[in-house]
């Protein structure tokens, strides 16, 4: 049987999701609604599949095409607002800006509208990975964790911490916890979010972020330790491609007998 799918956030990240469903890569699911903060975006996407799609202004009005599953890939003020009523209604959601998770209250009224309506909350491992081994590090007890992530100053402009030094020479731009990381950078850290959800939780993940000159991409390295385990996930990314394509992982999956 098919499943249905709405994109929520039709920028590059979304559209390679749509674009993976067009080159039939997921041949289980049809895509039925786009929304983007642009209706132009949302157009867009839904012009890629023009007699199933509907363009959409609004949430509420993708929310009432009602699919099995919304990817979410706009920003943590999207999934603030469109994650409690989606899994309410039996809505299941795929999602990749994970920093929305940071606040406790939102994260456990999130566990409490799925739990309400029989829905999940599926995390894309976006640019980092190893979600697996940080979990099962942490259940064994004991687990320490720390993440490291590296980008050049392009990437920190607009941002409390950018000023022209940076162009010219290395720094350590920040150090705190996950939670602290993601309040400074709402849109550039989600990995550190993610992984602490998956691991000792966002006020025990040390994170340290430096700017390089020079620098292309982004460096994301996690490292977990427990008395019998030493783990170091270490992933470079020269786009932000490898995020959207996770989401496909995602959605491969979920219809897959054999589950990686």
């Amino acid at each position: 049987m098919m499943k249905t799918l709405a994109i929520a956030g039709c920028g590059k990240l979304g559209n390679i999701v749509a674009n993976a469903l067009k080159d039939k890569l997921l041949p289980e699911y049809r895509l039925i609604g786009s929304y983007s903060r642009s209706f132009s975006s949302a157009q867009a996407t839904a012009e890629l599949f023009p007699e199933e799609c509907k363009a959409c202004r609004t949430i509420g009005e993708l929310l009432a095409l009602e699919p099995d599953y919304i990817v979410e890939a706009a920003s943590p003020a999207a999934m603030r607002e469109l994650a409690i009523p989606a899994l309410e209604r039996g809505i299941s959601i795929i999602t990749l800006s994970i920093g929305a998770f940071a606040d406790d209250a939102f994260y456990e009224s999130v566990k409490q509208a799925a739990t309400k309506g029989g829905a999940k909350v599926y995390v894309a491992s976006g640019a980092t990975g190893g979600f697996d081994v940080l979990r099962t590090a942490t259940l064994m007890g004991g687990a320490k964790a720390e993440f490291f992530n590296e980008k050049g100053p392009d990437a920190l402009r607009g941002t409390a911490v950018y000023d022209e030094s940076l162009q010219e020479c290395q720094k350590t731009v920040f150090e705190g916890n996950a939670r602290e990381a993601i309040a400074l950078f709402p849109t550039k850290v989600n990995v550190t979010v993610a992984a602490s959800r998956a691991s000792v939780g966002p006020e025990n993940m040390k994170v340290t972020m430096r700017s390089t000159p020079g620098f292309k991409g982004d460096t994301q390295r996690v490292e977990i330790s427990n008395p019998q385990v030493h783990a170091v996930i270490d992933v470079y990314s020269r786009t932000a491609e490898i995020a959207a394509w996770s989401v496909v992982r995602i959605l491969q999956n979920l219809c897959s007998p054999i589950v990686f």
